[in-house]
């Protein structure tokens, strides 16, 4: 347990520093850079996985207890930018094997699913299955989070003068008892329920489709209280930092710097996208950053709480993006050797 402890050591440090010096987001980006540096120190950390899952229920439960009747009417003026997210993910697919196979010499499974801006663990189990370097998967899927999670606080502070420093809920101490009870029995039961069924992503989607049943039943008012996204935010930063732990010099200079090289391919799509969806009125510029952005969908569903942008919009397109890439993973990737 030393490991863990540490973590959880150099994560509180990282949130003090930067409260202290007054940088954005400190329960996300401070427990990232200090566990981030200490693993690249040599630091020995660690993490509890259960404890970890649990904290994205949490998450579930926030994006569930806002789609109410209204919101969920609005589902249907979406399809002209979810329909760009299988787009964006061939682009992706297109540019990024090539890049990890050709340049930075790969194999094809390690590069295929290196590329796929999948979930971690997805992404890792499947290219495991198809023979992929399960490090290098992990360090690439690694650093393009972190990438995106770190980047995009900037750029929506900068272009859009989102204030960051906005708490994502009313306190615990104004939400009712009852609700909180419901709330916690919507995050355990339903992340049980989808992850008996095999549903992906089943810590956040089984508590957000519960819950989602339980607000439009009229039984919830309010998101969990700010207190349990900033817990969270913490666990999500700590467990980004800590999946540096053991990395090699070798690994830096070739699997860093190879993830480094695509995730500038990802920002500048995203870019692409962003920029067309908002000159041809489809989304405002905000939304549609959030929800093109390749990063986590834990990631991104924070700061979309934070900032207050259209939740049910940034998440529907995580979800099919998720979706797309698990569906289409396999079958592309036995394709496109079949005719290697």
């Amino acid at each position: 347990m030393r490991p863990v402890a540490t973590a959880f050591g150099v994560a509180g440090v990282g949130v003090l520093l930067f409260h202290w010096a007054q940088l954005p987001l400190p329960w996300l980006l401070g427990p990232i850079f200090a566990c981030l540096l200490a693993a690249l120190a040599g630091v020995p950390l660690g993490g509890i996985k259960l404890l970890n899952d649990s904290m994205r229920t949490i998450l579930g439960v926030a994006v569930g207890a806002t789609l109410t009747p209204a919101v969920l009417a609005s589902f249907s003026g979406m399809w002209p930018t979810l329909l760009l997210v299988p787009l964006m993910i061939a682009l992706i697919a297109a540019l990024g094997v090539p890049y990890f196979q050709r340049l930075c010499g790969y194999d094809f499974p390690t590069a295929y699913y290196g590329a796929m801006p999948g979930g971690l663990q997805d992404m890792i189990l499947f290219g495991e299955e198809a023979g992929a370097n399960v490090r290098t998967l992990s360090l690439i899927h690694a650093t393009r989070v972190l990438v995106i999670v770190v980047t995009l606080p900037f750029l929506l502070s900068g272009i859009w003068g989102a204030d960051l420093t906005n708490p994502p809920g009313v306190p615990v101490r104004a939400i009712p008892v009852l609700e909180l009870v419901l709330m916690v029995g919507c995050a355990i039961a339903g992340w049980r329920i989808a992850k008996r069924v095999g549903m992906f992503g089943a810590s956040i989607l089984g508590p957000l489709i519960l819950t989602a049943i339980v607000t439009l039943a009229g039984g919830l008012h309010n998101r969990p209280p700010a207190e349990a996204i900033w817990a969270a935010q913490f666990f999500i930063g700590m467990s980004i930092g800590c999946k540096y732990a053991g990395i090699t010099m070798l690994e830096v200079r070739r699997d860093l710097t190879a993830s480094l090289g695509f995730c500038l391919i990802l920002i500048g799509l995203t870019v692409i996208f962003v920029e067309a969806i908002y000159m041809t009125g489809l989304a405002p510029g905000m939304e549609a950053l959030l929800s093109f952005a390749p990063g986590g969908q834990a990631e991104l569903t924070v700061l979309a709480l934070i900032v207050g942008a259209d939740i049910a919009f940034v998440v529907a397109h995580h979800i099919l993006r998720i979706f797309v890439v698990i569906l289409g993973a396999p079958v592309a990737a036995r394709l496109m050797r079949s005719r290697g």
